[in-house]
């Protein structure tokens, strides 16, 4: 990803030492680019459970160097210290199923090991490959996904495609490129015209502070719409597709996203709109069929809803109550949109409908 022309990815090991993890502290964005120095786990949950990091890839990205961390940090009985803190880092964010991939993958890997400094060394080129896997991931998800919008760009001449998204599943959700906004990126570079339809994206912002931002930075033409606002776009035709992104999908294709991208999914397929949702496969919750029943909603602060802040370009937060003080709120983080709703699902390793059957098409090791 470039920031003011420089390439950075959303997570790093310092490079003279790599007991320092660094990461982008998204909750500064879009006024303030500040770089976070991780170096133990609580630093590590912190930065998970409150949103200093998030998005899918990069949350698994983070558990990866969280258990390399938590062996660092480790003496006797690691393995017990071990298996304690990574129960701790799991419950951090629990819709978000990489978290718990990454953990369950790093534990792993150290299952037969019994030495301390082999175990360390192990986890930590485990992160590693979490992490490159992860950018090398999105990057395919780029190509497959670039040829539906070079069809779309096909279909109107060469005129502008027009694309929605929900949230931010851009490269700051990830460990590089994104999900759904990386075949957005691989379709600029090859000169197809794009416009993006950014959701503000209630009531974090992560579309109008972080998707905005990174697409600025990558010199994409956008614009900021009010999160009701994707239905009337669709019904004036103003709308080619929608992609978004996924923090869980079942076996089936059942969508776990931001709040509100139900809502999307319903006014797409009313309006005969082309529905994807971009995701590596690590996101798949491979145990779960029916997304509905069994995929975990996180019920977030409410004080979120009742207060707006802002981080202004000082580095000041402000912060206002802009509900009556007696008012209570819910704040859901996540909805489900169900399968019959996604008209595809754009992966590393390709394009699939949004069923069982076309899903392990494409992953056959994954077949009961």
């Amino acid at each position: 990803m470039r920031v003011k022309g420089k390439q950075y990815r959303t997570i790093w090991p310092d490079a003279d030492d790599p007991r320092i993890i660094h990461i982008i502290d998204q909750r500064l964005l879009p006024h303030c680019f500040e770089i976070e120095k991780l170096t133990n786990i609580n630093n590590f949950i912190t930065a998970i459970a409150d949103m200093h990091v998030r998005g899918a890839g990069l949350i698994g990205a983070a558990a990866g160097f969280a258990v390399y961390s938590i062996l660092l940090d480790s003496k006797k009985e690691w393995k017990k210290n071990l298996e304690y803190q990574c129960r701790r880092l799991i419950k951090a964010r629990p819709t978000a199923t990489n978290l718990a991939w990454a953990v369950k993958r790093q534990l792993a890997g150290l299952s037969e090991i019994t030495d301390l400094y082999q175990a360390r060394e192990t986890s930590f080129k485990t992160a590693i490959a979490i992490a490159d896997e992860d950018a090398e991931c999105c990057r395919m998800i780029g190509e497959h996904g670039s040829a539906i919008i070079e069809e779309l760009s096909r279909k109107k001449a060469g005129d502008t495609v027009n694309i929605l998204t929900h949230c931010n599943a851009g490269w700051l959700a990830f460990v590089d490129y994104g999900s759904a906004t990386a075949p957005i990126y691989a379709a600029a570079a090859r000169g197809i015209k794009v416009k993006v339809w950014v959701d503000e994206t209630r009531p974090w912002l992560q579309g109008s502070r972080l998707t905005a931002w990174e697409l600025s930075q990558e010199g994409i033409a956008h614009e900021i719409v009010a999160d009701n606002t994707g239905g009337h776009l669709m019904q004036h035709r103003m709308v080619d597709m929608v992609i978004v992104g996924t923090d869980r999908t079942t076996r089936r294709g059942d969508v776990a996203n931001k709040i509100g991208t139900y809502l999307k999914a319903l006014a797409a397929k009313d309006n005969e709109i082309p529905f994807y949702v971009a995701l590596p496969s690590s996101t798949f919750d491979w145990d779960i069929s029916d997304g509905i029943r069994y995929i975990p909603i996180e019920e977030i602060s409410a004080d979120e809803i009742l207060y707006i802040k802002i981080n202004d370009a000082d580095g000041r937060t402000i912060r206002e109550r802009i509900a009556p003080e007696n008012s209570k709120a819910k704040n859901y983080g996540f909805d489900v949109t169900p399968a019959r709703l996604v008209s595809g699902l754009i992966t590393e390793r390709g394009v699939c409908g949004a069923n069982e059957t076309d899903i392990i098409r494409l992953f056959p090791e994954k077949r009961v």
